[in-house]
């Protein structure tokens, strides 16, 4: 059992930066790999960002690319995601999950078994 809490959320200015954290308690947070999610008002949750067991591989959504970065430290039982040159686009509340291992898809919400609260992220214009 793991348990997630994010942290690092607020409001900014856009083009401006945030830097998120999540530390997991509870489990082994080296042996998930981890995504961020966010929900905007009236959307569905999307995956923002994942990152394997050892860092090594991560991915991200399109519209993100160049901009975040996901990384994790499992030395701390941490993961991060760095939010540069925001945009109004951007607001939502980003949440940390953890997935099961072994699966294809790590794009799925429901490969991630365990969910942070949620910080909530406002990017202004």
């Amino acid at each position: 059992q793991v348990q997630l809490v994010e942290s690092g959320g607020g409001l900014v200015q856009a083009g401006g930066s945030l830097r998120l954290s999540c530390a997991a308690s509870g489990g082994s947070f080296s042996m998930h790999p981890m995504g961020w999610f966010r929900q905007a008002p009236g959307k569905g949750r999307e995956l923002v960002a994942r990152i394997n067991l050892s860092g090594v591989t991560t991915r991200y959504l399109d519209s993100v690319k160049g901009r975040f970065t996901i990384s994790r430290d499992n030395a701390k039982n941490t993961v991060y995601l760095q939010m540069n040159s925001l945009k109004p686009e951007d607001t939502a509340v980003y949440y940390c999950a953890a997935a099961r291992l072994g699966l294809t898809n790590y794009e799925r919400s429901s490969s991630y078994d365990y969910w942070g609260q949620g910080t909530q992220v406002t990017v202004s214009s």
